[in-house]
């Protein structure tokens, strides 16, 4: 549970049938202003609403090694990492599911996810193996953030919401009379918070006076001319598709590229200027939910017919998608914007979500 209304609508529902329920709230950060204290309290009254037991289970180091520390060094990359996808990967349905299973022999792990699983029966193996769905309410959908779990821990996933709208899970709230029931959804990035900015988290100083990242000066250059306009602190500072803020510019520049090596950020003039589109996505590791049976529509010539997202907020965009040795490669049916390496990339047949994996780079060809 995380202190939220969903979780608490999750554990209720739960409650109502013949489960033994126990719950616990996960401990990811060991700042206390960042994480917060309001959470876990909010844990305790809604379980004591409902009679469950709860504890809270400090996985902060596990977060700190598994998400936190790789994603600081995609950002300092210039990448563009979502530790969120990871953090359930590698925290909640991972080193806190091994443990629960190795405490306390816990069978299923429910959250406050939207979203559905069912189970498909195949010839080869005689046994039902799970399948990832989309919610049924598609604008709260959030088989994005899951779709990196393993299989194991997916067959081991109890997702109660995923058949209600967020109405609804509201409405059960207010009845049951959670202290939950009016709390505002948390849309920050747990060790960020809501009240600050990211950019200013990633430079501030931590308690050895070292910076998480330290500043990194290098230019911004025009793309329409090679001039460069300006100086920028690191690369992590720009995310390819927004807006630049430079001084001096009669027109509006947004990030087209980043380099790396030359530790350079590349703009155009314009929001609709035709560098900053992208209609393939190549991937070279990508983790298909049942690693042992990839579509077999992959193999085709013509490819896989597909949908895919790159960010949680969008709805799904539909794609060809080719093999090429080890590498995927992803051809959009209409270019889009804002598609970086390091985000995340998951692929859908309807609402199968298939799995994810990190984009290494993006391209437009005609």
């Amino acid at each position: 549970m995380s202190g939220g209304v969903d979780s608490s609508v999750a554990a209720g529902l739960l409650a109502e049938k013949d489960y033994d329920l126990s719950a616990v709230f996960m401990r990811n950060w060991d700042t206390r202003d960042e994480s917060g204290t309001d959470d876990w309290e909010d844990v305790q009254r809604v379980c004591r609403i409902f009679s469950i037991p709860c504890r809270m289970v400090d996985l902060h180091r596990q977060y700190w090694s598994q998400v936190f520390e790789p994603s600081l060094n995609s950002w300092e990359s210039g990448s563009t990492p979502n530790p969120d996808v990871w953090c359930n990967r590698e925290v909640k349905f991972g080193a806190l599911l091994r443990q629960l299973v190795r405490d306390s022999q816990t069978l299923w792990l429910a959250t406050g996810h939207y979203a559905r699983k069912d189970w498909q029966e195949h010839v080869d193996t005689l046994l039902p193996r799970p399948r990832l769905l989309r919610a049924r309410d598609l604008s709260k959908d959030q088989t994005y953030y899951l779709s990196s779990i393993p299989e194991s821990s997916l067959s081991r996933a109890l997702f109660p919401l995923g058949e209600m709208q967020k109405k609804e899970v509201r409405k059960l709230a207010s009845k049951w009379g959670l202290p939950t029931a009016v709390k505002e959804e948390s849309m920050g990035i747990c060790f960020v918070g809501e009240k600050r900015k990211f950019n200013e988290f990633l430079c501030e100083y931590h308690l050895t006076l070292s910076h998480y990242i330290p500043p990194n000066p290098g230019p911004i250059i025009d793309m329409t001319n090679s001039q460069q306009i300006a100086t920028h602190q690191g690369l992590w500072n720009y995310t390819i598709g927004q807006g630049a803020k430079i001084g001096g510019c009669r027109t509006r520049m947004f990030v087209a590229k980043k380099d790396p090596e030359t530790n350079t950020v590349f703009v155009v003039p314009g929001s609709h200027n035709p560098a900053l589109h992208v209609n393939i996505i190549h991937v070279s590791n990508f983790d298909w939910i049942w690693t042992d049976r990839p579509p077999k529509e992959l193999q085709q010539p013509s490819g896989m017919t597909a949908q895919v997202k790159y960010r949680h907020c969008m709805e799904s965009e539909g794609c060809v998608v080719h093999r090429d040795e080890n590498e995927l490669r992803i051809t959009l049916g209409v270019s889009q914007k804002g598609i970086a390496s390091g985000q995340v990339v998951a692929l859908y047949l309807h609402d199968w979500c298939l799995g994810c994996g990190v984009i290494d780079s993006a391209e437009f060809k005609g």
